[in-house]
């Protein structure tokens, strides 16, 4: 079982980092599934503007960037997104991101840890929508920061509970992904 964590800013001086960090330091110790970084920075994707759309190209892609990132996500059976909330909403350049593919994620669960002004809360309510286009299984569970009161400047610094938080969130999400990839 492979869960792909998926950290969506690619800003300068993003805090996303340090909650991917955090996150791989809290499955360090499961033994449930393999956990990956899947950071959207690694991929330096365009700007989606290709005419055919993803959904019926199986797959296989031209650019070389959008290929690496589909063989990373094809290779997971589910996911957590990271998400910061910019300006009430989706990080553009994820969202961009997600643009590019689709049947690698058709099915598939996911769920949320989101960080902003308002703790992310609308931006994952917009990423909800999305998943629905791609038929995947969303889990309830969710983790959502304020960066406000959950941050050193860039570092996060969760309160007390997320981690347990964090723990339901991968509770929840494993045995979907095990039963929807069998």
């Amino acid at each position: 079982m492979k869960i792909g964590i998926v950290l969506g800013s690619v800003r300068d001086h993003r805090r996303g980092g340090s909650v991917a960090d955090w996150i791989l330091g809290v499955t360090a110790d499961r033994t449930d599934a393999e956990y990956r970084l899947i950071d959207l920075i690694d991929f330096d994707l365009p700007v989606f503007s290709d005419a055919a759309l993803p959904a019926t190209l199986d797959k296989t892609y031209d650019d070389e960037r959008v290929q690496r990132f589909s063989d990373e996500l094809d290779a997971c059976d589910g996911y957590v997104f990271i998400t910061a909330e910019y300006n009430h909403g989706i990080p553009g350049a994820f969202k961009n991101a997600i643009d590019h593919v689709g049947p690698e994620l058709f099915g598939k669960p996911m769920a949320f840890v989101s960080y902003g002004a308002a703790s992310g809360v609308r931006a994952v309510e917009q990423w909800r929508q999305v998943a629905a286009n791609f038929n995947m299984f969303d889990i309830r569970n969710q983790v959502s920061m304020s960066t406000f009161t959950e941050f050193d400047g860039e570092t996060v610094a969760p309160s007390e509970r997320r981690a347990a938080e964090l723990g339901q969130l991968f509770d929840a999400l494993v045995p979907i992904a095990e039963r929807l990839s069998a």
